[in-house]
């Protein structure tokens, strides 16, 4: 009887916009017919990430698409790994034959080791291995001296007292995702100058072991053979990967990131502009880390993807809408503290509907 060999699985982690998707999209664009399963843990309750995926140009049918993307929907996966990852890796472990590899998009507020830890559970460990850990690290916002939303602020902040920045928990969960890779990208290289871009290099290569491998990128455009097949078998070496959370989970169950919220908003079709302002103002107002989402914009027949850290916003017109598709808006806002009834209210008023 054929043994099968370990199915390789990558993880893909980065903070909030940092571009896992774009890049996961990238690599199954360039699958030359590796077969691949996706699972994408998304922080909110609209699988936006997923369905991004799902829209990715890899040859198949939409229910063949269907079938290879397991989105995890119920947030962090360091906080519920053992209650929905397992019985999805069990499916995927039982199909291994039909499979190549394995890639896994954290969610931006998820801590990757105890990922990497559930690959030493003997069911998953006789079949599986971690052949890399990937942080995405958004370039132009280290540059800026924070990562994510308030660069002033944070850096006022950090003027007052510069221990606060390592007390952070957007700067602890930012060096615990860089704590577990085996390889770092520096994601939008091009939207920053040469100069800004060596000093994040240096900062981030001081939160990383020798060993690991800093490489620049825009979009995520990378040949495949740089992100697979580097034979890291993370999970052997994980333990002893320092990271804040390891003390924060001596003699308590709360997690930094708790302190995020995620609301979902559903609006009609809302004219572009108005709705990208109205989304701007929301950000500075009251402190929105991460907005994605899908927009329906009048007389346009195709649907707009928005997606936005801080102030930046991108957007693209990603698919058609169905014949028999309700063309709304679906809105995902990250932030903390969250009024999910104020902020829907005051987006309705700035758009008028």
């Amino acid at each position: 009887m054929k043994t099968l060999a370990k199915l390789p699985v990558t993880i893909v982690t980065g903070f909030l916009g940092s571009g896992k998707t774009t890049l996961l999209r990238h690599m199954l664009d360039n699958a030359q017919g590796r077969r691949i399963a996706v699972i994408v843990n998304e922080f909110g309750e609209l699988g936006i990430d997923g369905e991004i995926l799902k829209q990715c140009s890899i040859g198949c049918t939409e229910e063949e698409a269907n079938g290879r993307v397991y989105e995890l929907a119920n947030g962090c996966l360091c906080c519920t790994v053992q209650e929905e990852f397992f019985p999805v890796m069990r499916e995927l472990v039982a199909r291994r034959g039909d499979l190549d590899y394995i890639l896994i998009e954290t969610s931006g507020l998820a801590l990757p080791k105890p990922l990497v830890q559930a690959f030493q559970w003997p069911e998953i460990r006789n079949a599986c291995t971690v052949d890399a850990v990937i942080t995405v690290v958004d370039s132009p916002a280290v540059a800026a001296g924070t990562f994510a939303a308030f660069p002033d602020q944070v850096d006022a902040q950090r003027k007052l007292d510069p221990n606060l920045d390592h007390e952070s928990p957007l700067h602890e969960l930012f060096a615990d995702q860089l704590a577990s890779a085996d390889l770092v990208i520096l994601n939008k290289a091009d939207l920053i100058s040469a100069e800004d871009l060596a000093r994040v290099r240096l900062e981030v290569a001081e939160e990383l072991p020798p060993a690991v491998k800093i490489i620049e990128a825009s979009s995520g455009r990378l040949p495949l053979d740089v992100l697979i097949g580097l034979g890291a078998g993370s999970e052997a070496h994980i333990d002893g990967r320092h990271s804040h959370h390891d003390h924060h989970h001596e003699g308590e169950d709360d997690h930094d990131h708790d302190a995020f919220d995620s609301i979902s908003i559903d609006l009609p079709q809302a004219d572009e502009a108005l709705l990208l302002d109205a989304l701007t103002q929301l950000v500075v107002q009251h402190g929105i880390l991460r907005v994605k989402g899908f927009a329906a914009i009048p007389n346009k027949p195709m649907r707009l993807l928005i997606q936005g850290v801080g102030t930046r916003f991108d957007k693209h017109f990603d698919r058609a809408w169905g014949a028999d598709e309700a063309r709304t808006t679906r809105l995902v806002l990250i932030g903390q503290e969250l009024d999910a009834a104020g902020l829907e209210a005051q987006l309705r008023a700035a758009l008028s509907v």
